[in-house]
């Protein structure tokens, strides 16, 4: 794969049989993978560019790297399949950012990238996994690309909806919408996938709400399960601000752990691995004339850790509106075991006597704060002052 711009190689699974190539990793999107297969077999119902939608989880990415090899390789080329869906063709480039927002740097070398012909296969594919973090310069940045593409280029972006572009972008792009799942057909997968007993698998579905791979986190770590429920309760039990500005820094420390156990591995890794291409002895002193490629592979590393914490507890506020989403769901007179409308069922009890305790406008309220809180550490508020004023708004009812 190209890697000027970015580049993590896609996560496929497992790899699909010969039969299934190269849309065997792409799971209940019947559909969308129909309307893809149709346009990379025939030229004339093609467009040079795609926006494929959907929740996160739905599986937007594993679909755009098929849709890619089924562009690029001829016809029963499953090598050429493979490398595309491997992330080793040169016909293909693929960004998925280890920051916050996707770089004006990254965003140009992809524009770059688009303008070279293939060089082995039927077309050059640029994957963009995480166009909702351009902001509008960057942005910007792909509209002439857009507007004049070269005749052999396809772009493929990818985001959870349309909404999330700009309007100059929607209007340049072909959008295709994944549909969400079911929670019994994802539990169902996840138990085939990784042995799960049926019932883990089921809740982990339910938690993740859908979210393929985070229920597979959680069906398969039991440690996971029981942090979410921890934190669950935890905001349950706030009533003061001296609560909030406690379990708001159990909540930092345990999503900062998490993101250092996902990254040190790979830093490690990195860093060996430039020290040997460099020429250095682990343990040796860096010569000054080689600091700044060292320097920036650090800094690399610090924006992708931040991303890390960063999505750790965003998914932290994504559990708690689906906590105060059931108290909502109680109040309104739904969400009994026949309705099956719960998300956290197991906090059934509780969610039932916070329903009582409170109104629906303090409920509506939570949930706001909680949605504007997700928005501002999109924009690199401090995480800790922001869960601690959404946590105080929880205790009290009232925005600070």
């Amino acid at each position: 794969m190209d890697s000027a711009a970015v580049a993590d190689a896609p996560a496929v699974t497992s790899p699909p049989v010969a039969a299934d190539l190269p849309w065997g990793a792409v799971w209940g999107q019947d559909e969308a993978v129909a309307t893809l297969r149709a346009a990379a077999s025939d030229p004339e119902s093609m467009t040079h560019a795609w926006l494929i939608t959907g929740p996160p989880g739905s599986g937007r990415s594993t679909l755009a790297y098929a849709f890619a090899a089924a562009l690029i390789a001829e016809e029963g080329d499953e090598r050429a399949m493979r490398q595309v869906l491997s992330g080793t063709h040169p016909d293909m480039t693929a960004l998925r950012t280890e920051g916050v927002i996707i770089s004006i740097k990254d965003a140009r070398s992809l524009v770059e990238r688009s303008y070279f012909g293939p060089s082995l296969g039927r077309y050059r594919v640029i994957v963009v996994e995480d166009a909702d973090r351009m902001v509008e310069r960057t942005s910007n940045v792909l509209l002439k690309a857009l507007e004049e593409p070269p005749e052999r280029t396809v772009w493929v972006l990818c985001a959870p909806s349309d909404a999330d572009l700009l309007p100059t972008i929607r209007s340049r792009v072909r959008t295709l919408r994944l549909r969400e799942p079911d929670i019994e057909d994802v539990a169902r997968l996840i138990s085939q996938r990784t042995g799960a007993d049926l019932a883990v698998a089921e809740q982990s579905a339910r938690h993740a709400q859908r979210h393929i791979g985070m229920a597979q986190r959680l069906a398969t770590d039991a440690a996971a399960r029981a942090r979410r429920d921890d934190m669950l309760r935890g905001v349950l039990a706030v009533r003061s601000v001296g609560d909030a500005v406690e379990v708001a820094g159990r909540v930092v420390a345990a999503a900062t752990d998490d993101a250092k156990a996902l990254t040190a591995e790979r830093d490690d890794a990195e860093r060996s691995s430039l020290l040997r291409t460099l020429g250095i002895a682990e343990g040796a002193a860096v010569p000054p004339a080689l600091r700044s490629q060292l320097s920036a592979l650090e800094d690399d590393q610090k924006r992708r850790a931040t991303r890390s914490l960063r999505d750790g507890i965003d998914r932290v506020l994504t559990d708690l509106q689906s906590m105060f989403r059931d108290v909502v769901m109680l109040q309104f007179g739904r969400g009994g075991r026949a309705d099956g409308d719960l998300i956290n069922r197991e906090l059934e009890p509780e969610l039932r006597a916070l329903a009582s305790a409170w109104t629906v406008e303090r409920s509506l309220v939570v949930l706001d704060r909680i949605a504007e809180t997700r928005r501002n550490l999109e924009q690199n508020v401090a995480p800790t002052l922001a869960l601690e004023s959404m946590l105080v708004t929880v205790a009290s009812g009232r925005i600070p």
